[in-house]
């Protein structure tokens, strides 16, 4: 019998909002289970050509449970790990804690398609760069 995960997952037609946004270098920014007050940007895909962004949404779509697919790039990396049919993981780190989000394979699809060269983000999610931005600048370089 295939692994089936009854953990609750983001779905695109979750009754409580949890996708803020995409902004322009294709971060998911998420409110954790629907809290606005706690919110987490994910490094998603970024590919420079079309041939990248196909070899990866094949790479996803091939995926089966237990193995995984690193998204890589200049400056982060993002795993994402197939739980079991239709059950996919991303880490992130919330408050100095390793947290997994899961995903149904339709949603987390979507999120991917955003990695297309031509794909735009909404001129409301330009703000949300900035916030990455200035997260950045509140960080504290290495010695």
């Amino acid at each position: 019998m295939p692994f089936l995960p009854l953990s609750p997952r983001y779905r695109l037609d979750d009754e409580l909002p949890w996708l803020e946004g995409i902004d322009p270098s294709r971060h998911y920014w998420i409110s954790v289970n629907g809290d606005a007050a706690l919110k987490v940007a994910i490094p998603g895909v970024l590919v420079s050509s079309f041939t990248q962004f196909k070899d990866t949404i094949l790479s996803f779509r091939a995926l089966k449970p237990g193995e995984n697919l690193v998204l890589k790039r200049a400056a982060d990396a993002c795993t994402i790990y197939c739980i079991g049919q239709n059950c996919y993981a991303i880490e992130s780190e919330i408050q100095g804690a390793v947290v997994w989000h899961l995903f149904d394979q339709e949603t987390l699809e979507s999120l991917l398609m955003t990695g297309h060269p031509d794909w735009q983000c909404s001129p409301r999610d330009v703000e949300l760069g900035r916030s990455m931005l200035m997260r950045s600048w509140q960080q504290s370089v290495a010695a």
